[in-house]
């Protein structure tokens, strides 16, 4: 048999039971899914898997285009010379009318 050690974790009790209820879908436990990452983080030399930055939603990555758009001079701003002239284009834009700049 062969000799093992022990590894204490801590971990919210809610990422646990997530973790039990889909590992036991495979017939597996937390230990097990554990020791499967080490050993594959050995074999491959780091994390099994690609570590990226989370993603936005498609209105947000929109959004943050638009601003390097605006920002790199693609594309024009829209300018306001007051608050009550940028509200009654917002307004419009509410209203589904269609607003022309100048």
């Amino acid at each position: 048999m062969a000799k093992t050690t022990t590894l204490n974790i801590r971990i919210d009790p809610e990422t646990k039971s997530g973790a039990e209820k889909l590992f036991s879908q495979f017939g597996l436990t937390v230990t097990d899914a554990v020791n499967m990452f080490l050993h594959k983080s050995l074999m491959v030399g780091g994390f099994p898997f690609e570590l990226r930055q989370p993603r936005y939603n498609a209105e947000t990555e929109a959004a943050m285009q638009e601003a390097r758009d605006i920002i790199s001079g693609q594309i024009h701003a829209k300018v306001y010379h007051s608050v009550e002239e940028m509200n009654a284009d917002l307004d419009a834009e509410d209203d589904g009318e269609q607003v022309y700049e100048c």
